[in-house]
């Protein structure tokens, strides 16, 4: 089942609402992280009708996430351009995920443009080799994938990929974009090869009020600048095709082995 499936089938709650997390989803046994925090959002939405976008959400992977999962939001503060929305994803296990989304409309500010977050060099679309469509974990056939670095026989703790949704329709700009941010393994796996990890805590930050591609794709990187005794911290950033940076954000990620 896709997200939008997913919606479809939920059923109102008292905050939100619940729904039973497809087995296609999983990555080990919780939720692929990017799908609960996705979740979270459409959650934060639906207090609303008139929220102005969203710039900015802070998500902690508190516990694993699987089957039937309860997602509420409540309301922490309305201002005139600003509105902060908490929220939360549920399990039999208990919280396995918490969030805070800011949704911010435009205003007047004395910087006017400062877009300083350059595409790096990469591999083009239309060239890029695809992923094996049953490489990774099993929510990666959710998504189209293509290798977008360029071959080097020095590792980097680095990766860098095109991806898209394959069902995204009906779904709002944002929360695919929440759905396919996290969709990249840690930079750090290049220097360490395959190991369990779990994401702990993702900030993504909106530069775009409205994220918009050529055909669905987007350039993901995930670079690590620390990994030490299990922990690693990571840079990311979200490019369309046509080379504009539309979020960035960090992660903080265990890895076990």
């Amino acid at each position: 089942m896709s997200l939008p499936q997913t919606l479809a089938a939920a059923r109102p709650i008292d905050g939100g609402f619940s729904a039973q997390v497809p087995e296609n989803w999983m990555q080990g046994r919780t939720t692929y992280g990017g799908f609960s925090a996705a979740l979270a959002l459409v959650a934060a939405q639906r207090l609303a009708d008139d929220l102005p976008p969203l710039r900015s959400a802070t998500i902690n992977f508190v516990g694993p996430l699987s089957g039937e999962v309860e997602v509420r939001a409540r309301l922490l503060r309305r201002g005139r351009n600003a509105t902060w929305i908490d929220a939360e994803v549920t399990s039999e296990a208990g919280v396995g995920l918490t969030a805070t989304f800011v949704f911010m409309g435009a205003v007047e500010a004395s910087i006017l443009h400062l877009h300083d977050v350059p595409m790096p060099d990469v591999v083009p679309l239309a060239d890029a080799a695809a992923l094996p469509e049953n490489a990774g974990p099993s929510f990666a056939p959710n998504f189209e994938r293509r290798f977008a670095q360029h071959r080097s026989a020095e590792k980097q703790p680095e990766i860098i990929w095109w991806e898209r949704l394959k069902d995204a329709a009906g779904l709002d700009p944002m929360v695919a974009m929440i759905l396919l941010g996290d969709a990249l393994p840690p930079g750090v796996m290049p220097l360490t090869g395959p190991a369990p990890i779990s994401s702990m805590t993702w900030l993504i930050n909106l530069l775009t009020p409205l994220p918009q591609t050529d055909d669905g794709w987007f350039l993901l990187r995930a670079a690590a600048n620390y990994a030490e005794k299990g922990c690693s911290s990571q840079d990311m950033a979200i490019w369309n095709t046509r080379g504009e940076a539309v979020a960035v954000g960090m992660q903080s990620i265990a890895i076990f082995g």
